[in-house]
């Protein structure tokens, strides 16, 4: 309700006259204040395109905000996806998070009450290009003291440039809320933590016990090469099957990504769990080393059923040792929509036929490193069970940009890419080169 204003333009005169005011717009309302949730919209929305655009921008936008916004909507948002490049800034970090945990008490104790509980997503992959090698000790203390503070923790993103240690790994093991991890990338795994005699002391091993909800799952390994074992005295005895082995209970394991690793305590591990939900697959091929030197084609025998992604990829490194991919992969994998194999290429073996009609596999999308004529051979062969092929990608090759010259064009690995890009184009195939490009 409006209150009535009166004017008294000559207050000293014997007989002022007054004047009623009145608005020459209609009265406003005052604003309803908008719910914490709306707020949260509007500023993860702010925060994070800003972030994208310009992250200097980051911290001085947020500063211009309302304090008490600030307190209750952004900072829990700059605090749930944190991504660090040097060794300084995750020492700061640690620092912030050890320091608000020393202030709790017994009356604020909440789950959302410290910077901790905020983090959702802790993303390392990118410090390894700013790491020293003797800073090393250092980050494996920083993560030690880390872990604990972040229980709501649902993606942890780390290089394999930071091998994780027994006391740093039993910190992430013995934590509060791994059941709220989804993912774990970028673990590297020390080939000292395997064990012949039970599955259950290797550290990787005890920290999947408590990871019942693990979504996406990646490690590099750093095992030894089975080629490299005419070096140790014992020889194939170096590699042994755990005599215990644990069952892991992980029902939503969608994707595993295991590279360099052609034995481990951990993989026999994963050789014993059930895996229902496991959908994707990349794996270093060792197909040549027999089990129990080399788990890659048991693996497929017992979860390749379930596959719709099979990737074999090799890292590269000095020198490179390509181990050859198994032939029976549509025996073991009958399911697969994305195949990407590794050189050498292997010559595959299409299942037998319970009747006289052709096999007739679901796969649209072959990935190889580049072409060659003999694998052509094969692939000719296999195109009448492929009805469902769309795309066969070269991920190792680049169409030359436009401007070259025809002989340029016609010269090496281009000239087989366009000479298969012509015979694929009369079955309705699409020849791709390794950024999902068609044409130069």
């Amino acid at each position: 309700m409006s209150e009535t204003i009166l004017l008294c333009p000559r207050p000293l005169a014997r007989y002022a006259g007054r004047f009623l005011l009145l608005p020459l717009l209609p009265h406003q309302p005052p604003l309803k204040p908008l719910p914490s949730e709306i707020w949260t919209n509007i500023f993860s929305l702010a925060v994070f395109a800003t972030a994208s655009e310009a992250p200097q921008r980051k911290s001085a936008d947020g500063a211009r905000m309302c304090f008490s916004l600030m307190l209750e909507v952004a900072l829990p948002l700059l605090y749930s996806h944190v991504q660090i490049r040097t060794v300084s800034g995750l020492d700061k970090f640690t620092s912030r998070l050890y320091t608000a945990d020393q202030k709790w008490d017994s009356i604020r104790r909440i789950p959302y009450s410290t910077p901790g509980r905020w983090v959702q997503t802790f993303d390392l992959s990118e410090m390894a290009a700013t790491l020293e090698s003797r800073q090393g000790f250092m980050v494996d203390s920083l993560l030690t003291r880390l872990f604990p503070l972040m229980p709501f923790l649902a993606k942890l993103s780390l290089s394999s440039a930071l091998p994780l240690s027994r006391r740093a790994l039993s910190s992430l093991t013995n934590r509060d809320g791994n059941s709220n991890l989804r993912s774990l990338g970028g673990i590297c795994y020390d080939v000292s933590f395997s064990s012949a005699v039970s599955t259950g002391e290797d550290p990787f091993v005890q920290l999947l016990q408590k990871c019942h909800n693990l979504e996406r799952l990646e490690i590099i390994g750093n095992a030894i090469d089975p080629i490299d074992l005419e070096s140790y005295p014992d020889g194939l005895e170096v590699i042994q099957v755990p005599a215990l082995t644990v069952k892991l209970n992980l029902p939503r394991l969608h994707s595993i990504t295991l590279l360099s690793m052609p034995s481990s305590s951990l993989m026999y591990a994963l050789l014993s769990t059930s895996l229902p939900r496991l959908r994707a697959l990349s794996i270093t091929p060792y197909d040549d080393i027999p089990y129990p030197g080399s788990f890659t084609s048991k693996f497929l025998d017992i979860h390749g059923k379930s596959l719709s992604t099979l990737s074999f990829f090799t890292p590269k490194s000095w020198p490179t040792r390509l181990h050859p991919s198994p032939c029976t992969l549509f025996h073991t994998c009958p399911n697969l929509r994305h195949l990407s194999l590794e050189y050498p290429l292997p010559v595959l073996i299409l299942p037998a036929s319970t009747d006289s009609t052709p096999v007739v596999l679901p796969l649209q999308i072959l990935s190889i490193p580049r072409p060659n004529g003999d694998f052509w051979r094969t692939l000719e062969r296999l195109l009448p069970s492929l009805p469902s092929l769309k795309a066969i990608r070269t991920r190792d090759i680049r169409w030359l940009r436009r401007g070259m010259t025809n002989r340029a064009q016609e010269a090496g690995v281009q000239g087989e890419m366009r000479d298969w890009r012509r015979r694929l184009a009369r079955r309705g195939i699409r020849l791709l080169d390794g950024d999902w490009k068609e044409t130069p």
